[in-house]
């Protein structure tokens, strides 16, 4: 990974725990050196564990999680000890723990606490995998911060990598949250930027396989969008909105993969309350 970028690395739970809560999926008996490896992968954007009613309830989160039975989930706008809306909780930890996965989570924002020796005050994107977390990076892209009130577009951290190793076959797995505004200028950088990441990194480890997660908020056709689908494909194509949750009129949340991955469906499932998006998930196989 490049030394550039920070690395954080969480695991959600003990290697003794991990060793009886989390099952890795088996390899099928017809599975020789050259056949594909299948994966079930999905995004969510959890709105910081509040629903589209407005209410904090980390277990409905956590339940609508768990039916999406994914081997890999990114998720979105993820409150670590962030304040009283999602309890100070860790909730990257905590959701983690109760689907029995690993966890990296990638901070956009770490802010002092409000009280001192309290955790610091975190927010941004999470990886949970069945698979072990070989190693994890935040990599940074042009953000205009929600924090500053006079904000002008800078390189930020809050692009999430993680790498696994799926049955033997490398994958790097990348979640990442766009600029939410109108105006696209933001999203245009994002977009240079992470094709910039993601081709340095795919360098760096010649073979892996490579998933892109997120809440892009832009739609398929939307300009700013088209430079990702030089070297990705959108696995959703076809698949209904995901915001609003409640009633979705739009489809900004992706799940896009690259060379040697081959999308074998994709759905939008109907989760209208957990959060203010709805989740996708995508079935793929890794070529060998």
């Amino acid at each position: 990974m490049s030394a550039r970028a920070r690395t954080l690395v969480q695991l959600s739970v003990t290697a003794a725990l991990l060793s009886l809560t989390v099952a890795t999926p088996a390899a099928s008996a017809d599975q020789g050196e050259g056949a594909a490896v299948p994966l079930r992968i999905a995004t969510y954007n959890i709105h910081a564990g509040t629903g589209s009613d407005g209410v904090f309830d980390l277990d409905r989160q956590a339940a609508a999680l768990r039916a999406l039975d994914a081997d890999v989930i990114g998720l979105q706008e993820v409150d670590v000890h962030w304040g009283a809306r999602s309890q100070g909780l860790d909730t990257a930890e905590e959701l983690a723990r109760r689907l029995g996965m690993r966890v990296s989570f990638a901070p956009i924002y770490s802010l002092d606490p409000v009280e001192a020796g309290d955790p610091r005050r975190e927010y941004g994107v999470t990886v949970l995998s069945r698979f072990p977390v070989r190693s994890a990076t935040n990599h940074e892209i042009t953000r205009l911060s929600t924090q500053d009130p006079n904000p002008v577009p800078a390189p930020a951290p809050g692009f999430g990598e993680v790498t696994l190793k799926v049955r033997g076959v490398p994958v790097q797995v990348f979640v990442t949250h766009l600029d939410y505004r109108s105006d696209p200028a933001v999203r245009v950088a994002q977009v240079a930027d992470t094709r910039r990441i993601m081709a340095r990194e795919r360098a760096e480890l010649p073979g892996a396989r490579q998933v892109l997660l997120g809440d892009f908020n832009a739609e398929p056709t939307a300009p700013e969008l088209a430079p990702l689908w030089r070297e990705l494909r959108d696995a959703g194509t076809g698949t209904g909105g995901t915001y609003p949750a409640a009633a979705p009129v739009k489809r900004i949340d992706y799940v896009a993969v690259g060379e040697g991955v081959r999308v074998r469906g994709a759905s939008v499932p109907a989760e209208a309350v957990a959060s203010d998006h709805r989740p996708v998930v995508a079935e793929v196989s890794l070529t060998r």
